[in-house]
């Protein structure tokens, strides 16, 4: 297989559109084969709760020496894009994300890994934060409703394309299981650290008030998510992030 045409480079893999697909290259040669797995496992089970705005797996191959997971190529322009092009429209591209994002908490798949147990996860590994604020947010975790809805995991504009057959998702490596208002409130998050915190504003108060739920049971999710963000370690996100943990209220 010949890539010529690259459409993404971000910092672990490479996507190019061949032959009607989107192949996703890992660029570490040495990228464990459990990584790769994980993705098309997890991408498959979500195909499979009947979710039908998902592009299809098509195949997990080696090019070059390097894992690839091959997907079903979905031409158009991703939200980001649109709410560029048409700042007017903003409050309309924000309630389509809001409708589809419940859309997808609406379905379930009991193979899908748990969000609890991934926060926890990334939470305890952390090492920038001592070991009392570390308590007190797995405490905090510990103690939030367990629900079992699909959770996408990293719901943004980026994620989302428009075109002529309609409205597609993608990028499902960290779907799981487990509270929507957790689901919620990353996305909240990844409009703060894109620096879109007016969207971020309207897109909770959105969500809010076509689901009745309580804006600040969302907001109670806000640090749990922060400090399980810090795990990537990126440096331009980490003082917003300990900001959003230094808020919490754990009385």
């Amino acid at each position: 297989m010949e890539l010529k045409k690259l459409i993404s480079d971000g910092g672990k893999v490479q996507v190019y559109e061949h032959d009607g697909c989107a192949v996703k290259v890992f660029k570490d040669i040495h990228e464990p084969k459990s990584v790769v797995l994980y993705e098309a496992l997890t991408h498959t089970r979500v195909e499979e709760t009947g979710y039908s705005r998902i592009p299809p797996l098509e195949e997990v191959t080696k090019i070059d020496g390097r894992w690839a997971v091959v997907y079903k190529f979905i031409k158009g322009k991703n939200l980001a894009e649109l709410m560029r092009e048409h700042p007017e429209k903003a409050d309309e591209y924000l309630s389509l994300m809001v409708d589809l994002q419940i859309e997808i908490n609406n379905c379930r798949s009991a193979k899908i890994s748990k969000l609890k147990d991934y926060l926890k996860r990334s939470i305890e590994g952390l090492d920038m934060i001592d070991d009392v604020k570390k308590y007190e947010l797995l405490t905090r975790l510990e103690s939030m409703p367990k629900h079992v809805k699909l959770c996408h995991g990293e719901f943004t504009p980026e994620n989302i394309i428009v075109n002529d057959d309609g409205i597609f998702v993608v990028d499902w490596l960290k779907a799981k299981q487990g509270n929507a208002s957790a689901d919620i409130a990353k996305t909240y998050l990844s409009f703060c650290l894109s620096h879109r915190t007016e969207y971020a504003e309207k897109y909770l108060k959105l969500y809010c008030s076509k689901t009745g739920t309580a804006v600040k049971y969302v907001q109670d999710w806000l640090p749990i998510v922060a400090a399980a963000q810090l795990k990537f370690k990126r440096p331009e996100e980490r003082e917003l992030l300990l900001t959003w943990i230094d808020i919490a209220d754990y009385s």
